[in-house]
């Protein structure tokens, strides 16, 4: 294999070496950067290696693949996009990648794009400009176009390209959703010409190159599905209902799904080059959004989350094995993420056979659906079910390096709990409680080794929601924290440090939002009118209906214990205890504030009517969706405000984090401290002054909020 030579010294991302064979590999490494990413700098080094190309008739074919171990091209560089002033500069980024990308397409030989790793938004519009695409069947590939969830659109081609390779429904979801596809997934989806073991990747995007440019396939649709693609009145009814459902989906708070449809039918109807200009002009224009922008600092946010600790510089001790307490849907979910996501083996302990069984069939449920969606094969699921063990005592806990205990809200087994974990598992085994309410420092407080007892709060149901609270009391060590911190993040979660207290942070800001809610029950706003307040907002379910997922009993249980914390504003109001005195606890049982089972017709959303009489209320409804959405968030942002004040939570990143992936706070707006600054504190201020006036103290502003407001300051 012979370099090509270039005339510049500096060190470059885009390599040409040139085989024995006549095919020329050009690899991409950006330096300094674990994973590649494109950028508009590498726009001057494309088209010198282009011209370079072009002038060498000795090329036969190319291959495109990365010089880093585990990344293909995880997307563009997203940071370039704050610096652009107007929607003129992002759309010339746009166009600029177009231009490339379509460079690529119309060379006179075989371009090959090898891939093995993250295949995502500018790096698979770059694939999908090559001729073929061969992926390895590695874990690591996978192949997508996630722009949608920054508030933008494929902006280099890919509305016009992916329909044209995987269909127009199947390319509607990809880009509507920012689905990822393995590369089995991407094969059957006409995406991915290839896929062989990673071993030979290389050799075999040299023989397709070869073997010259591949005939594009066409797309295997049944009867229904060419009709719908293949004809234009079956074409306009896709469009139709891919606008419908986007908006059901998002309330229309989100404009890039609107764009995307936007974009794909203007190449359909009027050719690549009216599309690609119409993807272009929505990119400028979806860049300098609030939308984007709050989805892009989020991303930033999290980014950066991904190199802290926790515990600062502390360096986190490997977990080889863990153990869960407790065998229910909670403990389930956490089994299931550690040897699914993390890859470690766990330790089931339960009371008895049964409750191991159930935590064994969850594992198994979640992983049949993946192996039925291709996502994974028959060998990687029964790989993580070897993962899994049971024991209805200590046994193999000696060699536990961290246990997650997942029982119901007791002290005293708790603390038991502990002791039991000290005497069976080794000097440095990690207790962590899933408690969601009790303060860690009460749960410690008999421990013997209480450096190695901290909070690990999930997220009910644990496989889907992404953020988990890591809750250190005075006497944990930093190691712990570290090491517990490093723990969840391999689970695939989000996790945020937060201090030790009655209620942590998502679930005490959580609770005066759901009182609040209650409040206007009692004062005789429907159930459904404010369950529709809050999801038009943009919250995912309403605050009634939360509490008929999460349980009445849960919160009855939990609401007792704030306000012996934390004061009387977090009182649930009296008239709740008539639900639990009734047995209305909710879905799980099938009673609670709506209708569900036998009682509730197919497809429909009912309230238990019967709910109002229990309460001795009539349903009138006087305020409108504003006021009740108003009324029941300002005691959220209130508290959120406390916490930061408390040093509950260390910053307003994490505060808005916490909200936006624990509790579903609308990702668009950006999370509370960002909602915040958008309204002003004064304007906050001057509502909570209104409604103490009207409702009572528990409305009072924090100290904090009232200093921000007299200053003028903001958040962020």
């Amino acid at each position: 294999m012979t370099a090509v030579t270039q005339p510049d010294a500096v060190a470059k991302t885009f390599t040409l070496a040139l085989r024995d064979d006549g095919v020329g590999v050009i690899t991409m490494d950006v330096a300094g950067e674990s994973m590649n990413v494109l950028k508009a700098a590498f726009a001057d080094e494309i088209k010198a290696l282009l011209d370079e190309i072009r002038s060498n008739k000795s090329i036969k074919g190319l291959v495109i693949i990365s010089g880093k171990a585990d990344s293909f091209i995880a997307g563009a560089d997203i940071s370039m996009l704050d610096s652009c002033k107007s929607a003129a500069e992002a759309t010339a980024i746009a166009a600029m990648g177009q231009t490339m990308f379509g460079q690529l397409e119309a060379l006179s030989m075989p371009l090959i794009a090898a891939i093995h790793g993250p295949c995502l938004g500018g790096g698979l519009e770059l694939a999908m400009a090559c001729h073929g695409r061969v992926a390895t069947d590695d874990g690591k590939t996978v192949l997508g176009l996630p722009e949608v969830q920054l508030g933008l659109l494929p902006g280099s081609g890919g509305t016009q390209r992916l329909p044209h390779l995987v269909g127009l429904q199947k390319a509607l979801d990809m880009m509507l959703t920012g689905k990822q596809l393995r590369a089995v997934q991407a094969k059957k989806a006409g995406l991915v010409d290839v896929v062989v073991p990673k071993s030979i990747l290389l050799e075999a995007a040299v023989k397709m190159a070869l073997a010259g440019k591949p005939q594009r396939k066409t797309v295997k649709l049944p009867l229904v599905g060419q009709l719908l693609e293949f004809t234009s009145i079956g074409r306009g009814i896709l469009f139709s209902q891919a606008q419908k459902q986007t908006f059901s989906k998002t309330g229309g708070h989100y404009p890039a799904p609107l764009k995307i449809i936007e974009a794909i039918r203007a190449g359909v109807d009027s050719g690549m080059a009216r599309g690609l200009q119409v993807e272009a002009t929505a990119f400028g224009e979806l860049c300098m959004t609030s939308v984007s922008k709050s989805l892009r600092g989020l991303f930033f946010a999290t980014t950066q989350m991904k190199k802290e600790s926790g515990a600062g510089d502390v360096k986190a001790n490997k977990v080889k094995k863990a153990a869960v307490l407790g065998g229910g849907l909670m403990g389930g979910g956490i089994a299931n993420v550690t040897v699914g996501k993390a890859g470690i083996p766990v330790r089931i302990k339960d009371i008895n056979q049964q409750g191991i069984g159930n935590a064994l069939k969850y594992s198994y449920s979640l992983l049949q659906k993946k192996f039925k969606r291709r996502y994974i094969t028959r060998t990687e699921m029964q790989k993580q079910m070897a993962l899994l063990t049971g024991t209805t005592d200590y046994s193999g806990f000696h060699d536990v390096d961290i246990v997650v205990e997942a029982v119901f809200e007791d002290l005293a087994l708790k603390q038991q709990m502990v002791r039991d974990i000290e005497a069976n598992g080794h000097e440095g085994t990690i207790f962590a409680s899933n408690t969601s309410s009790l303060p860690i420092a009460q749960i410690a407080a008999q421990a013997a080794r209480p450096e190695n007892v901290i909070g690990l709060h999930y997220f009910s149901p644990v496989d889907k929601m992404p953020l988990v609270e890591v809750i250190a009391h005075a006497k944990t060590s930093p190691q712990t924290i570290a090491t517990t911190v490093a723990f969840a993040r391999k689970q695939g979660k989000t996790p945020i440090v937060v201090k030790d207290g009655a209620g942590f942070y998502v679930n005490r800001i959580l609770a005066l939002y759901m009182n609040e809610a209650a409040n206007l029950l009692l004062e005789c706003e429907p159930v459904e009118k404010l369950d529709k307040a809050l999801t038009k907002f943009g919250l995912p379910v309403g605050p009634i209906t939360l509490l008929d997922e999460v349980g009445i009993d849960v919160g009855a249980k939990i609401s007792p214990i704030l306000e012996r914390e934390l004061g009387d504003r977090f009182k649930a109001p009296a008239a709740f205890d008539k639900l639990i005195a009734d047995g209305r606890k909710g879905k799980k049982v099938e009673k609670g504030f709506y209708l569900y089972g036998a009682n509730a017709k197919k497809g429909k959303k009912e309230v238990d009517s019967t709910v109002y009489s229990l309460l001795g209320v009539q349903p009138a409804g006087r305020l409108s969706l504003e006021q009740i959405s108003n009324r029941c968030l300002v005691q959220m942002l209130n508290e959120a405000v406390r916490c930061l004040e408390e040093g509950i939570i260390a910053s307003a990143r994490d505060g808005d984090i916490g909200a936006i992936f624990g509790i579903g706070f609308p990702p668009f707006i950006g999370g509370p401290f960002r909602y915040i600054d958008a309204m002003g504190a004064s304007s906050l201020v001057a509502d909570l002054r209104r409604y103490e006036a009207q409702h009572g103290s528990r409305f009072a502003p924090s100290a904090l909020l009232l200093q921000m407001a007299e200053a003028g300051n903001s958040f962020y």
